[in-house]
């Protein structure tokens, strides 16, 4: 199988508040990162990390194999948040697995109940940093506190501790990734985005997410948003009957393993 992993170029930016979000490139779905030829992003697919394993091989998380099944991952950023108990309910309700990029600040520290929750009703829990920083604009010693805290939090609350993290803005870099091998965590960027921190309008979101999708795809989405909630039983509705199977990203990697340092899209 050939190699799926994708080369995109990258720098450190200073956060405008609106000159870092670019269109896609070639055929990568529009992500919110700052590209141009400083460093050099390297991402790996999931089928990528998949066929690392020998063939087979047990699929390590549940009963899915995504070598077969349609699989594709519903992600949620920086939560929880007051419309995390109504997106919890209609998971529940349609049995399926999410992964949480949780934040910490005003977030895990508001809502440890939710954190709970998530942990408890079987969703993969991940960081998203504690203050939302620009990552790629921080010193090793400010990037390294950004991921230890919520990890932390995250321990305390549910007794296991992130192997994953994603990045504010998708935004890293070389500096970023020694400091996630440092500490044990792999980063996670996506393939689908609804833009939902652009509109309330839940039909567009669904729309949007239904359009990108395609299997192994990473669908980020924010629950902290008013109008995204609301668009999550059509997007799961739609795809099922796609012939598509939700998936957590560790469960999409499988019987592959998130490495520490490297950067899954």
């Amino acid at each position: 199988m050939p190699s799926l992993t994708k080369k995109l170029p990258t720098r450190k930016m200073k956060n405008t508040g609106t000159g870092f979000r670019t269109a896609a490139i070639g055929a990568i779905t529009a992500l919110t990162l700052a590209l141009t030829g400083c460093t050099t992003l390297e991402t790996t697919a999931p089928s990528s990390e998949r066929a690392r394993t020998a063939a087979g091989a047990p699929a390590r998380f549940g009963t899915v194999d995504c070598r077969e099944a349609r699989c594709i991952a519903l992600t949620f950023d920086a939560g929880p948040s007051e419309n995390s108990p109504r997106l919890l309910d209609i998971l529940k309700r349609e049995q399926v697995p999410a992964t949480f990029f949780l934040l910490g600040r005003r977030h895990i520290d508001t809502y440890p109940e939710l954190v709970r929750r998530m942990a408890d009703e079987g969703h993969e829990l991940a960081s998203h940093t504690w203050d939302h920083r620009i990552l790629t604009e921080l010193g090793p010693d400010e990037i390294r506190e950004e991921l230890r805290r919520p990890n932390e939090e995250i321990r305390r609350l549910t007794g296991r501790t992130p192997t994953l993290m994603r990045p504010p803005q998708g935004r890293t870099d070389d500096t970023v990734h020694e400091i996630c091998r440092e500490l044990g965590l792999a980063e996670v960027l996506w393939s689908v985005t609804a833009k939902d921190y652009r509109t309330n309008d839940s039909a567009l979101i669904r729309e949007r997410v239904l359009e990108q999708a395609s299997r192994d795809g990473i669908i980020l989405l924010h629950d902290l948003y008013p109008g995204t909630v609301p668009a999550v039983p059509g997007i799961i509705k739609d795809l099922k009957e796609r012939g598509y199977v939700f998936v957590t990203v560790p469960q999409l990697l499988a019987p592959g393993r998130a490495e520490p340092g490297k950067v899954y899209r």
